[in-house]
């Protein structure tokens, strides 16, 4: 297994040999490079940590720049490790790219959903509202009846109702490699990734 961080960078669709369009999402993904790397002696796992940078030197805390210092890797300000089996294939310092993955590898992608505040349940569920007859001129977008009042005499745990939407981790799975940019470290995979344009991403191959 093997992951590295980026961003996403924008939606799109292409048209493949059959014609049919196909929705993408482009990702830009690395350089990260090695900071550390977790022995079973030493740590009591095995494992790669890396780093990525998507903000400015200046904004990095002196812990993780000492940190990245001596392992001789640039600057970052985002770390995450992958557990491996195959440590002699990584070096402290070194750079991992999007040459790591390779067209119609499936990848999973994780990032942060798009935050849309407190919403009803109209919005955030699909209901379809009361009645707009009979005088429910004020309970278009009510939810109705939360749950019986004589038993359980209570809402039950997990009544779906009005509160805060999005803005949570979600993982798409099986996202098909399309296109591998090593240039320009762009990583062009089929289908929709959650969050905007510039969001941090986490993409996981194995």
């Amino acid at each position: 297994m093997i992951k590295l961080l980026g961003k996403k960078r924008y939606m799109s669709t292409v048209f493949d040999k059959k014609r049919n369009q196909v929705p993408i999402t482009v990702l830009e993904i690395g350089p990260c490079y090695v900071t550390q790397i977790k022995t079973l002696d030493k740590d009591g796992y095995q494992a790669v940590q890396i780093g990525y940078a998507d903000t400015k030197e200046n904004k990095i805390t002196k812990p993780i720049i000492g940190h990245t210092k001596k392992a001789g890797a640039p600057s970052v300000n985002r770390l995450i490790e992958f557990k491996t089996a195959e440590l002699e294939k990584y070096t402290p310092g070194a750079p991992i790219t999007v040459e790591a993955f390779s067209v119609g590898d499936k990848v999973t992608v994780s990032a942060r959903s798009k935050g849309r505040g407190f919403q009803g349940v109209v919005r955030r569920y699909h209901f379809a509202g009361g009645p707009k007859t009979h005088g429910q001129s004020d309970r278009l977008r009510a939810p109705g009846s939360i749950g019986a009042s004589s038993f359980p005499s209570r809402v039950i745990k997990g009544m779906r109702m009005p509160g805060h939407m999005g803005n949570k981790k979600v993982t798409m799975c099986n996202l098909l490699v399309i296109d591998i940019d090593v240039d320009k470290n762009l990583l062009t995979v089929k289908g929709s990734v959650p969050g905007y344009r510039n969001t941090p991403v986490e993409v996981r191959k194995g």
